[in-house]
């Protein structure tokens, strides 16, 4: 079943976990069939260990097992010889585990450190301002802009701060949007294209660089976002309440009008999953 939204369906941020491994495999698999033949590209992941302060905030792994925690076993009473009452504490998991974030590398096949272009698709993490995730993907930043590669920055989360490569004040008003793609070339280096995208639009076809003497390679992004969509099985997703990050007002306006029309909303259910 397909998301209701013509681009991004907010909702899915709540589900960034699982979305960003999809659309790191899926861009990967698109890119694949149009580089040259001396090129390759590879998913690769980095572990990003929030600071202590950031410790109130959930961190997800992509897949994680683990033992029962220990607040949730029957505590045992505990005994004195005193008469004093003894109360139970409340036991409270304080776990600060990494969290893997996926970006993609075009290299040359014979040559793995050959890095041409990176591509990040942005996590929430990325746009903490002040935090350590912040501070390291800024570092990532200086590191391609400073080794003549290619950095294509994919940000498809609204909620954060401003933190890719093209500062602020050389963003005009209408350029301001909720999701954005910015590639830098490693030539020539002062110079930035910003793709903006509307909340009401489809995504776009963007173009990776690669090597100046290759030409641009596409990449559809919209095919990928509704693919994640219907592999995750997200048409389960409760459309009735509002998503976690919340709208700007007009863009609330016109989801909740989509969503009535596709009944979604409201108490009623898509024709295919009422029963027969």
């Amino acid at each position: 079943m397909p998301s209701p939204f013509p681009g991004v369906d907010p909702y899915l941020e709540e589900h960034w976990g699982d979305l960003h491994t999809s659309l790191s495999v899926y861009a990967r698999n698109q890119l694949q069939k149009v580089l040259p033949p001396d090129l390759v590209a590879r998913v690769e992941e980095r572990l990003v260990v929030a600071d202590p302060e950031d410790l109130i905030e959930s961190i997800r792994p992509d897949l994680h097992v683990r033992e029962e925690p220990y607040s949730k076993r029957k505590l045992q009473p505990v005994r004195s010889s005193s008469s004093l009452a003894v109360v139970e504490p409340v036991v409270i998991e304080l776990y600060n585990e990494p969290e893997t974030q996926r970006f993609i590398e075009i290299r040359k096949k014979d040559s793995p450190g050959n890095i041409v272009t990176t591509i990040e698709l942005l996590s929430p993490t990325n746009k903490r301002p002040g935090s350590k995730a912040f501070r390291d993907y800024r570092l990532k930043q200086e590191s391609c802009l400073g080794a003549d590669i290619n950095l294509v920055e994919i940000d498809l989360i609204r909620a954060g701060g401003w933190v890719i490569s093209v500062p602020l004040r050389f963003v005009r008003k209408e350029q301001f949007t909720p999701y954005r793609v910015v590639v830098r070339r490693a030539w020539p280096r002062f110079r930035a294209e910003l793709y903006p995208i509307a909340f009401q639009q489809k995504l776009p076809t963007i173009k990776i660089p690669l090597r100046e003497t290759d030409d641009d390679v596409p990449l559809d992004l919209q095919p990928l976002i509704e693919q994640c969509y219907e592999d995750g099985r997200y048409d389960s997703i409760d459309y009735d309440k509002e998503p976690e990050t919340p709208l700007e007002p007009a863009d609330a306006k016109w989801a909740a009008q989509l969503l009535r029309k596709a009944a979604l909303r409201g108490g009623r259910k898509r024709k295919q999953d009422c029963p027969v």
